[in-house]
């Protein structure tokens, strides 16, 4: 299969271009850059010159191709309903090339899209009110055309997909202990984050491209765990201290009240639908071991946050 991949030079990209070509499959990645184009050729794809607002670009790419996979995710976080705007915009560039051929559109959202408070389940609808909102509309957009010729599907992937070179949740917590001598969670830390290692995740992404079935929501996910545990961790890997933090003080500690509030949200979410289904099965090391075996505590990196899973 020829797949068009969109976000295939960023941080799970490239995991899902190795896995796409190791089955056997040929990729074409949307690059924005020159840096872009030379990382997917490094990788063995095939640059196709564009980005998310060139919705020319993204129709002929998925056109040429006999499935896609979208990853890319674009904008200002300041500015959630861009962020929907633009992904919504895409994902429908994307679907309508696709339209009426019977290709699949695997579409990336997140499982911050559904309700806290519970272990969410695939088959659960997305809460209007949860703290990834903006991820939704993409998701919609995704499964409308299940109704229109396309093997559309979704994966929700855990808010941390870890790995060598990760910027995003967990070296933000490891980047905020440095600064404060402590390791922070909020309340008790009791509440749960699901997790996947970044090459299960791209083996998920490979099954749902070949198998999943029309109209899916899928969950990458390998384990909850709580963010006590995570900081606690971090914390003996950096011989400090561990601390619980307030909601004031949450803020001050890993800079917004945006991220004071992920922090501190309760949201497992369950894969066991996804793996009966696709016979996923995640087999790389946890988050605790990646803490204890991977770069985590390398060099410190300005640690971002940006993507949403």
């Amino acid at each position: 299969m020829h797949v068009f991949l969109t976000g295939g030079s960023g941080l799970t990209g490239p995991a899902v271009v190795t896995e796409l070509l190791g089955a056997g499959h040929s990729v074409t990645g949307l690059a924005r850059s020159d840096a872009s184009a030379a990382r997917l050729e490094a990788l063995g794809a095939r640059p196709h010159r564009g980005d998310l607002e060139d919705l020319g670009s993204l129709r002929s790419g998925a056109a040429a191709a006999d499935g896609v996979i979208h990853m890319a995710f674009g904008g200002s976080f300041s500015d959630p309903d861009d962020l929907a705007r633009r992904d919504s915009a895409a994902v429908d560039a994307l679907g309508g090339a696709l339209a009426g051929s019977g290709r699949p559109l695997v579409v990336t959202s997140g499982t911050f899209t559904m309700a806290a408070g519970r272990e969410s389940v695939e088959t659960d609808p997305a809460d209007t009110g949860s703290l990834a909102h903006f991820r939704i509309p993409g998701e919609r957009a995704c499964l409308s055309f299940a109704g229109h010729g396309v093997r559309a599907s979704v994966i929700r992937l855990a808010p941390t997909v870890h790995g060598p070179g990760d910027i995003g949740f967990v070296p933000m917590m490891v980047q905020a202990a440095r600064t404060a001598g402590f390791s922070g969670y909020v309340g008790d830390g009791a509440n749960r984050w699901p997790a996947v290692h970044r090459a299960d995740a791209a083996v998920l992404f490979r099954l749902a491209l070949e198998h999943a079935p029309t109209g899916s929501a899928l969950h990458g996910v390998a384990e909850n765990l709580t963010l006590k545990s995570i900081a606690e961790k971090i914390a003996e890997k950096l011989a400090l201290p561990v601390r619980s933090l307030g909601p004031e003080e949450a803020v001050a500690h890993f800079g917004s009240p945006f991220f004071a509030t992920a922090y501190a949200t309760d949201a497992p979410a369950s894969g066991r639908l996804t793996r009966d289904l696709l016979g996923w099965s995640p087999r790389h090391p946890t988050l605790l071991q990646d803490l204890d075996e991977g770069d985590y505590f390398d060099a410190p990196t300005g640690a971002t946050a940006d993507r949403w899973a």
